[in-house]
């Protein structure tokens, strides 16, 4: 027997479809059902790729007499946060303000007429465990509380309401231009704390934001007491060599368990791997050309053509972190795809190709990991000849094909195809295969800017591809849309959605020869639209969602904190200067002076939550445009440029190879390129 969820377009609440709790899709109907038979709602958010909300699904959700009280009580909606991340930052804000902790699965309490939160939480267990109650419990708990306590329950409301409220609406203050310097300064120095190596115990994340900004602040030489391009490098080798990073088959895990890289909490999210991607071939571009940096990208690159791209050309979301090891299993395992036991390694490896893993890799007879062996290199530089037919030999035993003959590896699109396909290898995680535009968009901004630094163009040609599916196939009657199943747009595109694409359409256009006007041609069209229908004219900077899409939310956020991807705001403001400077439109440099204003409080105060507004800072303040021949720009594109533009022209003075503006102002023409680059370098650190 299923519920509603069963006809879902979402992975996610599929997986919840065979569940007795009787869900809801988030809706007018749930909601007026809710109001009308005044029952509290229980909104629970999570994604595909989620391990505690597949434990959670497997453990609360699937109990008959949790499913009995729940559906008598209350009415449980479903979201998931891949189509909905302004429904759930809005909540997940409730349960920081709550319990100063955030996470999924996203469980909140919703006061039916209002939709304000009551009581928040992430797990909860069956039975009491883990120091958290039983959910049971915690479900008369709350129907008691909401039955009983009317007017507790409206002073708590009100509470939430206005913090939600006030942190919404910030007080916008322009930047003081003898002050902004050292708020660059300060912004730069926070972020290369935050990812500068330490001794804490805890999980490791990418946190590419803030490795971006640490990076893109290298030139400044500010006093600091961090070597910056040293921590900038560290993160891209405990990237490149960790256990986070898959040595047999490419892609990046989400994040590892332990401060040392070593063991990932095992999903493959395409986010993740769009940025470090993007942030390893800047390294590379910026003189740290170690070759660790390409063989990852080379690595992550063949994985997503290989099991991550749509014949039509745009890109899967994520790849779960549990898999089956047998069709019977009723559970999948954490991390069974990739790991090794010592006794297989054994088996599959001769003595000497073992010997030669273990001194470069973390392989030993217990292992890392419950018994097994995942992957960590111990040394940087290039890995031997011999050692890379060993890892291709891990990669016949996990896949049951070679990898040079292996092209197209088929999604499993949800647990019963993964049980019931006849694998030639390991049975591998569910794929979930919708597109997100803001997550593509990462990816394309990725394989545009590795193009260009490792000189490679058919990466130029993937990410292409890429943005004509999404610029094809997500308007629907002249409006921009989030997600696409199967080919079915849906969803209205939020901010990220328009930041990131937008971003990403100026990078194929700076990334390759600038004659092709196309891409800044498109990226001009869906900023209008994002202007019009996202831009607030009281505030400034950019609502999360569209003007004619928020009818159903408590409050109208603006992003502007990073998160595990790029805050939308951040990268707008960025893309307003770009557009500055490749149009000579000063419209767009008012509007990005305006977002600036409007997060100057954030910046001032909490620099360590916002590294991209930092980064739209040193574009605002440090812009340069290029104006050169065709010639010139093929040897500038590679080059690690942050805060530049590039544009061709035929009409410069005689005798000049260029010439650069500085924001307003142009600089006299460069005569040689070796002066043309020193203008440049200098234009960048004027702030």
């Amino acid at each position: 027997m299923t519920n509603r969820l069963a006809q879902a377009q979402s992975l996610y609440l599929r997986k919840h479809a065979e569940n007795p709790i009787d869900w809801w899709s988030w809706c007018d109907d749930a909601l007026a059902t809710a109001k009308a038979e005044d029952k509290p709602i229980f909104l629970s958010i999570g994604y595909s790729s989620c391990h505690w909300c597949t434990v959670m699904e497997g453990e609360a959700f699937s109990d008959q007499a949790i499913a009995e009280y729940m559906n008598a009580n209350f009415l449980p909606i479903k979201v998931d946060r891949e189509e909905r991340p302004d429904i759930d930052s809005i909540y997940m804000q409730a349960l920081q303000m709550m319990s100063g902790q955030g996470g999924w699965p996203l469980n909140v309490f919703l006061s039916p007429e209002d939709l304000v939160p009551f009581y928040a939480g992430t797990y909860f267990p069956v039975e009491t465990r883990y120091n958290r109650p039983g959910f049971l419990q915690v479900l008369q708990a709350l129907r008691r509380y909401y039955d009983t306590e009317k007017e507790d329950l409206r002073q708590r409301k009100a509470l939430i309401v206005e913090s939600l409220l006030t942190s919404a609406v910030l007080q916008g203050e322009a930047i003081q231009e003898a002050q902004a310097q050292e708020l660059l300064r300060r912004g730069w120095e926070t972020s290369t704390g935050i990812i500068t190596p330490n001794n804490q115990h805890g999980n490791s994340f990418p946190m590419i934001p803030y490795a971006e900004l640490a990076l893109q602040g290298t030139r400044f030489n500010f006093e600091s007491r961090y070597d910056g391009q040293q921590v900038c490098s560290q993160r891209g080798l405990d990237l490149a060599l960790g256990g986070i990073y898959d040595h047999v088959a490419g892609g990046f895990h989400r994040y590892t368990v332990d401060p040392t890289w070593t063991v990932p909490h095992f999903e493959k999210m395409l986010y993740d791997n769009g940025q470090i991607v993007e942030y390893l071939a800047n390294l590379w571009s910026a003189g740290i050309q170690e070759p660790a940096f390409a063989r990852a990208v080379s690595g992550t690159i063949e994985w997503l053509q290989r099991e991550m791209t749509a014949p039509t050309g745009y890109f899967y979301a994520a790849q779960d972190a549990d898999n089956f090891t047998n069709p019977g299993e009723k559970e999948p395992e954490e991390g069974a795809f990739y790991v090794w036991s010592y006794a297989e390694l054994s088996q599959l490896l001769t003595p000497t190709e073992l010997t030669e893993l273990q001194q470069q890799f973390t392989v030993t007879p217990n292992g890392n990991f419950e018994g097994n062996n995942v992957l960590q290199r111990r040394n940087a530089g290039q890995l031997s000849i011999t050692l890379e037919v060993t890892l291709g030999k891990l990669f016949t035993a996990r896949y049951g094909t070679p990898a040079d003959t292996l092209q197209t590896f088929p999604p499993a699109r949800d647990n019963q195809e993964a049980k019931t396909v006849n694998w030639p290898g390991r049975i591998p995680p569910v794929t979930d295969t919708k597109m997100i535009v803001a997550w593509n968009s990462l990816m394309i901004s990725g394989l545009a800017r590795a193009a260009a630094a490792f000189h490679e163009p058919e990466y130029w040609k993937i990410a292409a591809q890429a943005a004509n599916f999404i610029w094809e196939h997500q308007f629907v009657d002249g409006r921009f849309h989030r997600l696409n199943y199967e080919g079915k747009p849906t969803v209205l595109a939020q901010s990220e959605d328009y930041a990131l694409f937008i971003k990403a359409l100026l990078d194929l256009y700076q990334t390759q020869n600038p004659q092709q006007s196309l891409w800044l041609e498109k990226a001009i069209a869906l900023q209008t639209e994002f202007n019009e229908f996202l831009w607030s004219v009281e505030l400034g900077g950019y609502f999360n969602t569209a003007s004619d899409a928020s009818q159903d939310l408590i409050v109208r956020e603006r992003s502007y904190a990073d998160n595990a991807t790029p805050s939308a705001n951040g990268i707008a403001i960025a893309n307003l200067v770009r557009l500055a400077l490749l149009t000579d439109d000063l419209h767009y440099l008012d509007l990005a002076e305006q977002g600036l204003k409007a997060f100057n409080s954030v910046m001032q105060q909490a620099p360590q939550a916002c590294p991209s507004l930092f980064t739209a800072l040193d574009w605002y303040r440090n812009c340069t445009l290029i104006r050169t021949t065709t010639e010139q720009i093929n040897f500038l594109i590679p080059k690690y440029l942050p805060t530049a533009v590039l544009t061709v022209v035929s009409n410069l003075p005689a005798d000049s190879v260029g010439l650069v503006c500085q924001g307003l102002k142009c600089l006299p023409s460069a005569g040689s390129f070796e002066q043309l680059l020193q203008q440049v370098q200098q234009s960048q650190i004027r702030a």
